[in-house]
C-alpha cells in the first residue's frame, strides 16, 4: 500500500512538472520578445522644423532594425516639404543608411550614434541631404509604444459624403481627398470654375506626404455643392469627397420655412437680400449702401453706413460689412432654409467733404468685441423670418 502511494505521488509530480516549468519560463520570455518602439522627435534637424519618426524593432533592449522617416522644408522658411525614408543598418550603437529624398531625388546619408541615458536616449551624428550636412546632437529623447504612437497620430480630415443636415458641416464647404500624384490634374480641372480653393489646402503637409493623399478644401455656392461633389468623385485619384466644416457657426444660424422665399425650385435672392438687409439696417441704425451675391461661394455681402458716435462733431462715418449665407437646411430636397449671418465688421473713416482726417484703428483687430456688437441682429432676423435658433445645449433647433 505504501509503495502504491509513493508511485501515485511520483506520477502526479511528473505530470505537473512541465506546467510548472512552463510557468517559470514564461516571465523570462517576455523581456526578450520582439517589439516596435518609436521616437517622434530628434532636436536640431533643419533648425527644429523637421518632422521625424524613428521606428525601431527591438529584441529585449537590442535594436535589430530601424527606419528613419524625416519630412522637412525644402528651403528655410519654405512651405514646400520633401521627405526621405531610410532603412538603417544597426551595428551596436551605430545607425547608418543611405537613400534619396522622395520629391527632389537628392542623395541622403545618415550616420547616427544612439546611446541610452537612464530612461531616455541620446542621438549624435550627421544627416546629409544633397550638399547640406546637418549635425545632430539630441538628448533626453523618450520612446513610445506602437499603441502610444498610433494614439498620437492626427486624425483624418472630416469629410461627410452624405450628411443628414448642415448642423455639423457647412453647406458651402466641400473637401476632396485626392492622391498626391493626381492632385495637380484635379486642381487644374477647377480652373475657370465658379469656386474658391483654400490657399492653405494647397500646402502638402508631412501627414499628407506620409499618407500619399492631400485634402483640398473648396467654397462653392450651396446650390452647386452636390454637383461638384458628384463630379469630383468621378475623377481619377479622388479617394473621398463631401461636405466639411466651413463658415457656418450654428450660434448665428436660423432655420425657417422655404415656401415664401422660393420661385419654383430656386431661391428668390432679391427678396431675401432685401429682407435681411432691412433687418440689419434697423438693428444697426444704418443705411444699406450695397448688396451683392458672390457667384463663386453664394455668400451675400451687405455694406451699410451710419454716422459714427466716436466723436459726433467730426461727422465721421462707420462702414459696416456683414456676410450671410442661405441654403437648404440639408442636402437634397427640403421645405426649410437655413440662414447664417456673420459677425459685423466695422471700420470708421472721415468721408465728409473737404480735407480728410486720416484715422488708424488700433482696436480694429478686437474680433471678440465685434462678435457681440450686432445689436441683436440674429434674434431680429429669426423673428422676421418666423424661424428657429439653434440650441447648443440640446443640439437641436429650438
Amino acid at each position: 500500500m505504501r509503495a502504491l502511494l509513493l508511485c501515485l505521488i511520483g506520477l502526479t509530480a511528473a505530470s505537473l512538472s512541465p506546467a510548472l516549468a512552463q510557468m517559470k519560463l514564461s516571465p523570462k520570455s517576455t523581456p526578450g520578445a520582439s517589439e516596435t518602439r518609436y521616437f517622434t522627435s530628434i532636436d536640431g534637424l533643419m533648425d527644429g522644423n523637421a518632422d521625424v519618426i524613428l521606428k525601431e524593432t527591438r529584441q529585449g533592449k537590442t535594436v535589430t532594425a530601424a527606419v528613419l522617416d524625416v519630412c522637412y522644408p525644402t528651403e528655410k522658411g519654405s512651405e514646400r516639404k520633401d521627405r526621405f525614408v531610410a532603412n538603417l543598418t544597426v551595428n551596436g550603437q551605430n545607425l547608418t543608411g543611405a537613400t534619396q529624398s522622395l520629391g527632389d531625388k537628392l542623395p541622403v546619408t545618415v550616420k547616427l550614434t544612439r546611446k541610452p541615458t537612464g530612461d531616455s536616449f541620446e542621438f549624435k551624428g550627421q544627416i546629409g541631404i544633397g550638399q547640406t550636412m546637418t549635425e545632430v546632437s539630441s538628448s533626453d529623447n523618450s520612446d513610445l509604444s506602437e499603441q502610444e504612437f498610433k494614439d498620437n497620430q492626427s486624425t483624418e480630415d472630416s469629410i461627410a459624403a452624405a450628411p443628414k443636415d448642415f448642423t455639423e458641416v457647412s453647406p458651402e464647404a466641400v473637401a476632396v481627398r485626392v492622391k498626391l500624384e493626381a492632385a495637380l490634374d484635379f486642381l487644374k480641372s477647377l480652373k475657370g470654375q465658379p469656386v474658391e480653393v483654400s490657399l492653405s489646402s494647397l500646402t502638402v503637409s508631412c501627414d499628407a506626404l506620409r499618407a500619399g493623399e492631400q485634402t483640398i478644401t473648396i467654397s462653392v455656392d450651396p446650390d452647386r455643392a452636390a454637383a461638384l461633389i458628384a463630379k469630383a468623385k468621378s475623377l481619377p485619384g479622388v479617394v473621398a469627397a463631401g461636405w466639411t466644416a466651413g463658415v457656418v457657426d450654428m450660434e448665428r444660424a436660423i432655420r425657417f420655412a422655404a415656401a415664401e422665399w422660393r420661385d419654383g425650385d430656386k431661391l428668390n435672392r432679391d427678396k431675401l437680400a432685401s429682407s435681411i438687409a432691412a433687418v440689419i439696417a434697423r438693428t444697426m441704425s444704418a443705411k444699406l449702401a450695397s448688396s451683392q451675391w458672390d457667384e463663386n461661394t453664394g455668400k451675400l455681402k451687405l455694406t451699410l453706413k451710419r454716422p459714427s458716435q466716436v466723436y459726433p462733431a467730426l461727422e465721421l462715418t462707420d462702414t459696416i460689412e456683414v456676410e450671410a449665407l442661405v441654403s437648404s437646411d440639408r442636402p437634397g430636397a427640403s421645405d426649410r432654409l437655413m440662414l447664417w449671418v456673420g459677425s459685423p465688421s466695422i471700420t470708421t473713416a472721415d468721408e465728409a467733404a473737404g480735407a480728410k482726417l486720416n484715422l488708424a484703428d488700433s482696436a480694429g483687430m478686437d474680433e471678440e468685441g465685434e462678435q457681440t456688437d450686432d445689436n441683436g441682429s440674429v434674434d431680429a432676423l429669426a423673428k422676421e423670418l418666423k424661424g428657429q435658433r439653434w440650441s447648443a445645449d440640446k443640439s437641436a433647433w429650438k
